[in-house]
């Protein structure tokens, strides 16, 4: 089976790889925090004939980390992170982080995701409030106060650059290198009334979609191709 054959094969899975993404992207337009799926493709190189022949990889897929559209709700449990700074949740008995700051406050009072997850502060412990101590007000530090008194802090942390991020539902991830928590208040600040919005481009995505269709109708187009001169040379040396 000629090289071509497997160029064309290799093109055709990573395509899928990337149509799998931008399909996950696509679906979370609306997705409060939710951090897009990019894939990182490299050169193989094979040696066939004596010749060097270039597959592509079948894809390594990672989390974008640039920062979504700031979009005011007025909500004073709505809270958003200008700057690279995460919010920490409680996911089972894991720490995951979050850039979707819409909160709710249980009757108890303590402050939850959407989904019931409790949000902690800088030590790790879930964050409570008083739910009849009046307005809530959250600084740019995280702090929260009630009626001009303290109640406690909102846990902002640095995820490392070089983490490879797990996704889990929404817009959550764990990282497999430990978070830091966040020591400089004036490049990650936290706004109040505010919600993150996905970091997903509508019209990138559809572009590289149009863009994906056609390079994979032509790995299709290629590997027909390949086949039916195979068919041929086949039946030309084959028995007479």
């Amino acid at each position: 089976m000629g090289s071509g054959l497997y160029v064309s094969l290799s093109a055709q899975l990573a395509a899928d790889k990337r149509l799998t993404t931008i399909a996950n992207n696509v679906a979370n337009l609306n997705t409060a925090g939710y951090r897009a799926e990019e894939v990182r493709f490299e050169e193989m190189v094979s040696r066939a004939g004596g010749q060097g022949v270039s597959f592509t990889s079948t894809g390594e897929t990672y989390t974008s980390r640039k920062s979504g559209p700031i979009n005011p709700t007025g909500n004073p449990l709505d809270i958003a992170v200008e700057g690279k700074g995460w919010f920490a949740v409680r996911d089972g008995a894991t720490t995951a982080y979050t850039r979707d700051g819409r909160m709710s406050m249980s009757p108890e009072g303590e402050l939850r995701t959407l989904s019931g997850r409790p949000i902690l502060d800088a030590s790790g412990a879930p964050v409570v409030i008083d739910p009849t101590g009046g307005t809530v007000r959250i600084g740019t530090d995280g702090s929260i106060s009630q009626n001009r008194r303290a109640i406690g802090r909102i846990g902002l942390f640095l995820i490392p650059e070089d983490a490879k991020l797990a996704r889990r539902d929404g817009a959550l991830v764990v990282p497999d290198k430990p978070a830091a928590l966040v020591q400089d208040y004036t490049r990650n600040v936290v706004r109040q009334g505010f919600v993150e919005g996905a970091n997903v481009d509508a019209v990138t995505e559809m572009t590289r979609l149009i863009a994906l269709q056609r390079a994979f109708e032509m790995a299709a187009s290629a590997v027909s191709q390949t086949e039916d001169s195979t068919s041929q040379t086949i039946r030309e040396l084959g028995p007479g």
